[in-house]
């Protein structure tokens, strides 16, 4: 599908589970509306895998980052809310997320991943004998992250293979830019980070900027 960047995020109430073993609904748009903060969504294959748990806790070690600049994290995958909290109860060394506080949602239906189009299905077929649509490819999503602002517009997303994980201080210099956008009405120059010169969003002040860098 296209991009989202520059619109709403669905609007879709979809299964969660946290460390407590509770399951509840969460919407990611509401999120971000009703609680006035950024969110950070990233989407990973399979639980009880070998890349993901690496993910999730190096996510869960930068939580404390995220909430100082006033953003929820949020992690998503396509397995039930009980296969999420057997990984949950399992340890850091066992290969498990015990210590992830987190939510992570459960989108065994695939509704709102499907909507995303982030799904790995590498073609579709019509059986006529038996009437069913099968696919080829695990049906698992990629690697997909989205940061939203908080009027629910999706203000970046991304998307990696299977096999090649995120680099979680990326986000959060992509949540310090988009802050200082808002803030300052300036926009942030490649390989900006906090404390960097950005510029003014016209010709002067690009060439200003070029000429001291």
């Amino acid at each position: 599908m296209a991009t989202l960047v520059g619109k709403k995020f669905p609007n879709l109430n979809v299964d969660a589970m946290n460390e407590m073993g509770d399951t509840f609904k969460v919407n990611v748009l509401e999120e971000a509306v009703n609680n006035k903060k950024k969110v950070l969504l990233f989407w990973y294959p399979k639980d009880f895998t070998f890349v993901c748990p690496t993910e999730l806790h190096a996510f869960q070690a930068a939580l404390g980052e995220f909430e100082k600049r006033n953003t929820v994290v949020i992690g998503a995958s396509c397995d039930t809310p009980e296969v999420h909290f057997a990984w949950l109860n399992q340890s850091k060394d066992n290969g498990g997320i015990e210590g992830v506080t987190y939510p992570l949602l459960a989108d065994s239906n695939r509704n709102l991943s499907s909507i995303l189009g982030i799904l790995d299905i590498s073609n579709e077929t019509y059986d006529e004998a038996t009437g069913t649509v099968q696919v080829e490819g695990d049906n698992v999503t990629y690697r997909a992250t989205y940061l939203i602002d908080e009027e629910g517009t999706v203000f970046h997303e991304g998307i990696n293979h299977m096999p090649v994980g995120r680099n979680v201080s990326e986000f959060l210099r992509l949540v310090d830019a988009y802050t200082h956008v808002q803030e300052k009405g300036e926009v942030c120059p490649a390989n900006w980070e906090e404390g960097k010169d950005a510029m003014q969003p016209n010709a002067k002040g690009t060439a200003e900027y070029l000429a001291s860098h």
